[in-house]
């Protein structure tokens, strides 16, 4: 939840104003009720009225939904949505990358592209990444940097409390921003891809509902307090990735380290990525998944696909606001309720059956706004 994207989140304040608050606070309580809900669709009664885990991924879900229409077909959109979901968080890493370093060093006469090329030079070794336990050991060593990166920042808004002023909050916000910052808060929340592993892996599952509160409303504490110092501090210079307004002394640093994050995270949804393409693969029984030139292969064309859209792409807010609008509210909020419409509708009381359809037409509105104000966005950017 505490990602490196929790950096963008005070300039999403600097388009929302008061309702961005409102939004972190609401997306975390909408997170955390589809989590419960699609962690609900897992789970079917059996004869003596027990609940029993009868699916395990979030494929086997999508396809209980859809076997009417075809067996396969729901985990294809699920497959498609979260590998589109891993590739783009890899290209916000990269994205991200070329920044930092270009603030790092404008005294060197390059080009912030040719920083993001120089940085994917670094990742080139992922394609040699066959277990999990690799990348689980980088993101140890990412979460340490990323604690300390919020501790400096915090640390330095805290010393300049004395300029702080509630006047920079915006009572009245320009909509397409505003949806813009809608991507941005929601694609910062986004967890279900992970969570049916997560409950499955859990020593005693019953506490998960449980988890998945106190996590979120700790996220959602963090992040508020995190986004609100920062844009008070900062006001209407607010930029998109936050430590690009830390004075020289300390951005230098900081931004190095962020550096680190970016890198350090980036082999885990590249081979999360890579393994739900590989698992699609040997459905289809192609005898050369396996092969080690094969893996090769579609390691080597992800990570020159991240690159090519980070070279076309090199704006972190608005990309993340894209990615945020299309995959982050599928996943999030419309397939977790529809789901639980399809496998639950029976079952459930009118009160919920209303409360996911709420979540539906809400996500489904604010994906198709924020994809429209996005794309313009980006177009904007390109003239």
């Amino acid at each position: 939840f505490q990602g490196i994207f929790v950096l963008g989140l005070p300039y999403a304040l600097l388009h929302s104003g008061y309702t961005g608050l409102f939004l972190i606070i609401l997306s975390a309580a909408l997170c955390c009720y589809t989590g419960k809900i699609l962690i609900a669709c897992l789970y079917e009664e059996n004869e003596d009225g027990q609940l029993v885990r009868v699916r395990d991924t979030y494929e086997d879900i999508a396809n209980a939904c859809c076997k009417k229409l075809s067996p396969k077909l729901g985990g294809i959109v699920v497959d498609v949505t979260q590998v589109m979901e891993l590739i783009m968080t890899c290209i916000l890493y990269l994205v991200v990358s070329g920044n930092l370093l270009s603030h790092s060093f404008t005294y060197v006469p390059v080009s912030e592209k040719t920083w993001s090329v120089i940085a994917f030079v670094t990742l080139l070794p992922c394609v040699f990444i066959k277990t999990l336990k690799i990348v689980s050991k980088l993101s140890q060593l990412c979460s340490l940097v990323h604690f300390i990166i919020i501790l400096v920042v915090m640390t330095y808004c805290l010393t300049q409390i004395h300029q702080w002023s509630w006047a920079k909050f915006r009572l009245s916000v320009e909509f397409e921003d505003f949806l813009v910052s809608v991507g941005v808060i929601i694609f910062s929340y986004t967890s279900q891809i992970f969570l049916p592993t997560l409950e499955g892996n859990m020593k005693n599952p019953g506490e998960f509902r449980c988890m998945l509160n106190w996590t979120h409303f700790f996220a959602c504490v963090l992040k508020t307090t995190f986004a609100l110092t920062a844009f008070l501090t900062w006001g209407e210079e607010t930029k998109e990735v936050i430590t690009d307004n830390l004075p020289s002394f300390l951005q230098t640093i900081v931004n190095l380290c962020l550096l680190t994050k970016a890198l350090l995270s980036y082999p885990l949804p590249f081979f999360a990525a890579t393994e739900i393409v590989y698992a699609c693969i040997s459905r289809s029984n192609c005898s050369n998944y396996r092969s080690p030139l094969f893996c090769l292969g579609v390691r080597g064309l992800f990570l020159l696909l991240t690159l090519l859209m980070a070279m076309f792409i090199p704006h972190f807010a608005l990309l993340m606001g894209l990615t945020g609008s299309v995959t982050g509210a599928a996943m999030t909020f419309l397939l977790p309720s529809l789901f639980h419409l399809k496998l639950k509708w029976k079952k459930i009381p009118f009160i919920e059956k209303c409360a996911d359809i709420s979540v539906f037409i809400l996500g489904f509105l604010c994906s198709l706004a924020g994809i429209v104000c996005s794309i313009k966005g980006l177009l904007e950017v390109f003239r």
